[in-house]
């Protein structure tokens, strides 16, 4: 399994989006299922209804229809666990999207991410280990 942050769902989709050949190439070589949480899918939902409206969240929604992307819940700890990292990265600081995906990867026991977003050099996952970011630095 790899989580996905928002940044590459909305790139698989929209083709105008810069990373998008980058992250099909990426998506090519998974073989794991794409697992997200509901911050980083409203996130994605949001962004691709801002640029190019329904069509979009349209081909978003295909997604989890299809089984490609699936959604993980957070529950009560998942909740809190999101909220403590978001004050522990404050400074960073670190968004709702980005902590509900750590305390998904610590529950979830992973640490491939499947994002854009360079904040993942600097999230650890239970305590100080470094994430597995794929499509990884240009």
């Amino acid at each position: 399994m790899i989580l996905v942050d928002a940044g590459p769902l909305i790139a698989l989709i929209d083709r105008g989006e810069q990373d998008h050949i980058r992250c099909v190439e990426a998506l090519a070589d998974l073989t794991t299922p794409m697992v997200t949480t509901w911050p980083a899918f409203t996130e994605a939902m949001y962004l691709l209804g801002s640029a190019g409206g329904w069509k979009g969240q349209a081909a978003l929604w295909k997604l989890l229809e299809r089984g490609d992307l699936q959604l993980v819940a957070l529950d009560e700890a998942l909740q809190k666990r999101t909220q403590a990292l978001m004050g522990k990265y404050r400074d960073t600081p670190m968004d709702l999207a980005d902590a509900s995906l750590v305390a998904a990867a610590e529950a979830l026991d992973t640490s491939r991410v499947f994002t854009l977003d360079s904040d993942f050099e600097i999230y650890r996952w239970k305590g100080r280990r470094k994430f597995e970011v794929v499509p990884g630095p240009l």
